[in-house]
């Protein structure tokens, strides 16, 4: 099954991060892949435009069928593998509900995390603009709270209940790289023992990006 499947990603890219999770943990290994290079400009390549004509990263192929956005690509992978590896979708109600609610909100922690690094990245220093930088780390800041205020309330060890599910695979990688970036665990302990307790998870792993294997990223968040 996993043969008729290509995936093309990046290091270090959440999206590519959530599908490569969602495979390891309904047991699809030996799957096609290939790494690529953002910096490069890899991701614009005639191989990935053929797939994800957007030139970006994931480009996922299982059989005929392509899936390029991440979440499409997990749910897909859940619905047509129930039976193997490890179910993804709790079938209590309040869970399901819960887990669908998380795995969409993560969109916006990502965005909002996005804005201030990307920002950072993209924009030069001298044309940069206080109020907008300003503006987006202070609506990162409260939605990293947000999230460290759901895991204190919530019922479990994961972000909707008591097992890894959807939530988890696709708001992970985001957690995560907020603390590449420093974020202090000092101040936001619950996403520090959640980001903590599951970086031994076998399928977070074994997908660990190999960018951040020997190195630190740099301090922009440790002030957040």
């Amino acid at each position: 099954m996993a043969k008729d499947m290509t995936l093309l990603w990046g290091s270090g890219s959440p999206p590519c991060w959530r599908v490569m999770i969602a495979l390891e943990e309904k047991n699809l290994q030996g799957y096609n892949q290939k790494l690529l290079d953002f910096a490069k400009g890899d991701h614009k390549s005639k191989e990935v435009m053929a797939m994800n004509p957007r030139g970006q990263l994931p480009a996922f192929k299982c059989g005929k069928n392509v899936l390029n956005e991440s979440l499409a690509a997990c749910m897909y992978l859940e619905s047509q593998f129930k039976s193997q590896g490890n179910k993804l979708i709790p079938d209590c109600p309040a869970e399901q509900a819960m887990m669908y609610q998380r795995m969409f909100e993560g969109l916006t922690f990502s965005q909002k995390m996005a804005d201030v690094i990307y920002y950072t990245y993209k924009v030069p220093e001298g044309e940069r603009h206080d109020s907008a930088v300003k503006r987006n780390r202070e609506a990162l800041a409260a939605e990293i709270k947000l999230w460290e205020g759901y895991l204190q309330k919530g019922s479990g060890s994961f972000l909707a209940g008591k097992t890894f599910s959807l939530a988890d695979v696709v708001v992970y990688p985001s957690i995560a790289y907020l603390f590449r970036f420093q974020l202090c665990e000092e101040r936001y302990p619950k996403l520090a023992a959640y980001y903590n307790s599951l970086k031994v998870r076998p399928s977070i792993k074994a997908s660990w990006p190999p960018t951040w294997l020997d190195t630190h990223g740099p301090e922009m968040l440790h002030d957040i």
